[in-house]
């Protein structure tokens, strides 16, 4: 029997594990990831900062964090990654004399001082975190008054033909259901924040078959981490299966794979509400059911 809101549960081990898993070869396979970087770091133009510590949230390699230093010279780049194995990656990639540093830390417990950081920029990591509201908590106590949040996180339409395919299979959790847009800007609002912008892009990424798509799937780590996934091998009749259903959504010879992409920025008050010396308020996150597959 499946697992009654599974969807949203992940299994943070495995999460951790799959990045670890993923960090030798990520740069190989990070297309989307890059482009949507790329997109994320063009809306700080709309945006008027000037930071002197940036917390690139979710690092990986490294990549963002090195175009950020690069836009605000004289700033100081902290990363932070739950995966250690990425940390040594972008640790290869920083010039000697660079002001990036690195931290290995959960994004929902960060080992990092109040009121510490002008700018958090996190890109496609906040989907993989257990409670986004605790997320978002923590960001806040960690930026300055007048601190920026940008961020970009996959929404509820990603991978859809996938799980669509595997519906028809049976009824286990073999997709994450990611969380929309209106959840994560409530989200935002009871955690402090002015001011929030949240819009929504689509990509589409095509392959020959769907085990080329699993292959790119697991070279980046994005894997089945929903806490009612199937336990074990799938059968060899189930996968037929389900590759059988995904055939419906084929175009052009090629299968497609939809990625909703949400972009999100926001700013801590000037003047915000006195909290306890812990930190932000606890919260509780419930996203709603998406209404479509």
């Amino acid at each position: 029997m499946s697992d009654p809101g599974a969807e949203f549960r992940l299994d943070t081990r495995r999460v951790r594990r799959a990045f670890e898993r993923a960090a030798a070869g990520y740069e190989t396979g990070a297309v989307l990831q890059r482009t949507v970087e790329s997109h994320a770091l063009a809306r700080l133009d709309l945006v008027r900062v000037a930071p002197q510590t940036i917390v690139d949230l979710g690092c990986g390699p490294g990549v963002a964090g090195r175009a950020l230093l690069k836009r605000y010279r004289g700033a100081q780049v902290i990363g932070v990654d739950v995966a250690p194995a990425m940390l040594r990656a972008a640790r290869r990639g920083r010039r000697w004399f660079s002001a990036q540093r690195f931290v290995c830390a959960d994004a929902q417990a960060l080992p990092l001082p109040p009121d510490s950081a002008d700018l958090v920029f996190s890109n496609l990591t906040v989907q993989w975190c257990a409670d986004p509201a605790a997320v978002f908590a923590e960001v806040w106590r960690v930026l300055r008054p007048g601190g920026l949040v940008l961020f970009t996180s996959l929404g509820p339409d990603t991978l859809r033909e996938l799980r669509v395919a595997w519906r028809q299979v049976d009824g286990a959790t073999h997709v994450h259901a990611f969380i929309d847009m209106h959840d994560l800007g409530d989200a935002l609002g009871r955690s402090g924040f002015e001011n929030p912008v949240l819009d929504v892009e689509h990509f589409c990424l095509t392959y020959p078959d769907v085990r080329a798509l699993a292959r790119d799937l697991k070279s980046i780590g994005a894997g089945n981490a929903a806490a009612g996934r199937p336990r074990g091998l799938r059968g060899r009749a189930g996968w037929s299966a389900m590759a059988a259903a995904y055939e419906g959504f084929r175009s052009d010879d090629r299968l497609p794979a939809t990625f909703e992409v949400v972009h999100a920025h926001a700013w801590k008050p000037l003047h915000p509400p006195h909290r306890d010396t812990d930190g932000a308020q606890p919260l509780r996150f419930h996203p709603r059911r998406a209404g479509r597959p």
